[in-house]
């Protein structure tokens, strides 16, 4: 590649890293909540990368691309989700498996529409498939104080509530240091986004495409749960996982089971860690069966 090349990819693709396998075609995506970044995804690194070529990228405003320049240009769920697409056409990385949390399966469900082809499965931790009540209420508190109360205290009151307990500490505490890197303005410009995503989900929810997809869940994620429970025991191709002692970041809390249940779903065999769970109970996405409220502790 040459200089000026370089610099270029430098000045418009967002931030990331890549970690190349010596064997493996397949490619995992990761793709980080709203006020998060790659970080996020520190404890999965090692054991994804023995098994796939792995992509790890912070969105627009986030972490390393704090100051990319797309910070400019209008919000969009279709944007945003351009943004990761460039990196991909960049690294040429034509197909790939997806792994979001948080407000990022939102950004891969929003992939779907228009790139569905590009998309061979998808994991969601944390999954946002439904705005309930306490999720709305959320969203109508950050828009009437976002000028009122500082960024990071309201932010923290959110992680909070979305993560409470002593077992989502560690993730509270993530996600409270990877917010001290996003400024303010990039704060009001997300939630801004949150009117496009309370119109679309409900659409979301009557057609899930035909992309495999797993719902990793903690047990205690009592806003996001039930909703992700109802759309597994509606669609053939989506399966759900409930991981007992976590809440929303499960990836975090309970990282070796849900990197063993994610490696599992992908190579399309179901689970490796089979002494979790009774086969009889494991479904690959490929058969088009659920896994229907399996809990694993």
């Amino acid at each position: 590649m040459s200089l000026l090349a370089s610099l270029h990819s430098f000045l418009t693709l967002l931030y990331h890293k890549i970690h190349i396998h010596s064997e493996s075609p397949e490619w995992v995506v990761f793709i980080h909540g709203a006020g998060g970044s790659s970080a996020i995804w520190f404890k999965q690194i090692r054991a994804f990368r023995e098994v796939f070529n792995v992509l790890l990228l912070d969105l627009r405003g986030h972490g390393g691309s704090r100051d990319h320049v797309s910070v400019k240009k209008p919000y969009s769920l279709q944007s945003v989700c351009d943004d990761v697409f460039e990196v991909m056409d960049h690294r040429k990385i034509e197909r790939a498996h997806f792994i979001g949390v948080s407000l990022g399966t939102v950004l891969m469900r929003s992939m779907l529409k228009d790139r569905s082809g590009r998309i061979q499965s998808m994991v969601m931790a944390g999954a946002i498939t439904h705005l309930n009540p306490w999720a709305r209420l959320l969203i109508v508190l950050g828009n009437a104080f976002k000028h009122i109360v500082p960024f990071r205290a309201l932010y923290a009151s959110f992680a909070f509530i979305i993560m409470p307990g002593p077992k989502a500490k560690e993730s509270r505490a993530i996600f409270r240091r990877e917010a001290r890197k996003v400024s303010p303005a990039e704060f009001r410009r997300w939630l801004t986004l949150t009117a496009e995503i309370q119109s679309k989900i409900p659409g979301w929810r009557t057609d899930a495409g035909l992309t495999p997809t797993l719902y990793a869940m903690g047990a205690h994620d009592y806003i996001f749960l039930p909703p992700a429970k109802e759309l597994a025991e509606t669609f053939s191709n989506v399966s759900i996982t409930v991981l007992r002692g976590c809440g929303h970041v499960c990836n975090v809390e309970q990282p070796e089971l849900f990197n063993d249940i994610a490696i599992g779903f992908i190579q399309g065999q179901g689970f490796t860690r089979q002494d979790d769970a009774d086969p009889a109970d494991v479904r690959s996405a490929r058969s088009g069966d659920h896994i229907r409220g399996k809990i694993i502790e």
